[in-house]
């Protein structure tokens, strides 16, 4: 079997730029059109800027955390085969969610999102939002800070800080939660089938302005949302047997 070409990306870091110059070294790097796998030195943040940027083009994401956070990475082992490691790897296919934004100016923007959607209230004034889930009216009124959809893979990230539930892999199904809902008082939110459209309509964009946020690109003052699943588009990331994601996402379920 021929050795892989890689594409080693690594965030500005010391320690995720010394990684790069020491596996570089070791391995050679191609640039991402070029190469068989990429992967990725930094935390989850720098690993979603890679599939942004480079998800498009098909290849498998190996990432090692030198980061803050690193629930999508695999340990960084200073001396390990990296070869080795990348041979034995396990593969989990992520399917990003699409979003589809009307601006008050009347704008049209949209973009993907690995790990949830949210909408926020962008003043003191809370968010007054209405849901529809196929075409059908689910709730006419969400009072709130904000709401958002998370995918399976984004599920123990901000949609577990705000209450929400964490999603197996493989499941097929995403994650509607709202952020510190005040009416309905008990509405803690909904799982969903992956395939469910998503609407939301900010109901009074003027007084109550809203932004949404789609992983990091933020769109302000939106006054329609659509979400859904993007099933044209998908990434595979792999993890090491030991610490796959479907673990990772078990064994959030059982921490204190």
């Amino acid at each position: 079997m021929s050795t892989p070409r890689l594409a080693l990306l690594a965030s500005p870091t010391d320690d995720a730029q010394a990684a790069f110059a020491a596996l570089s070294a070791r391995h050679g790097t191609h640039p991402p059109q070029g190469a068989d796998v990429l992967v990725a030195l930094g935390g989850d943040g720098f690993m979603l800027q890679t599939l942004h940027r480079h998800g498009g083009l098909g290849k498998p994401v190996y990432g090692m955390k030198l980061g803050t956070v690193g629930f999508l990475m695999n340990q960084f082992r200073e001396g390990d085969d990296l070869l080795a490691r990348l041979a034995a790897a396990e593969p989990a296919v992520l399917h990003p969610l699409e979003m589809l934004a009307q601006t008050e100016s009347g704008a049209s923007v949209g973009s993907l999102a690995y790990n949830e959607v949210s909408l926020l209230r962008q003043t003191r004034q809370a968010a007054h939002v209405g849901i529809e889930l196929n075409g059908q009216v689910r709730l006419d009124e969400l009072i709130c800070d904000g709401v958002m959809v998370a995918t399976p893979a984004g599920s123990t990230a901000y949609n577990f800080s705000a209450s929400g539930p964490i999603l197996p892999l493989g499941a097929n199904v995403m994650a509607l939660t709202p952020i510190a809902p005040f009416r309905p008082r008990r509405w803690r939110g909904a799982v969903l089938k992956s395939g469910t459209e998503v609407r939301f309509r900010v109901l009074d964009p003027l007084k109550r302005p809203v932004s949404a946020t789609a992983d990091s690109h933020e769109v302000r003052d939106v006054t329609e949302v659509l979400v859904r699943e993007s099933r044209d588009r998908k990434v595979t990331l792999l993890f090491d047997p030991e610490h796959n994601l479907e673990e990772r996402i078990l064994s959030e379920q059982f921490m204190s």
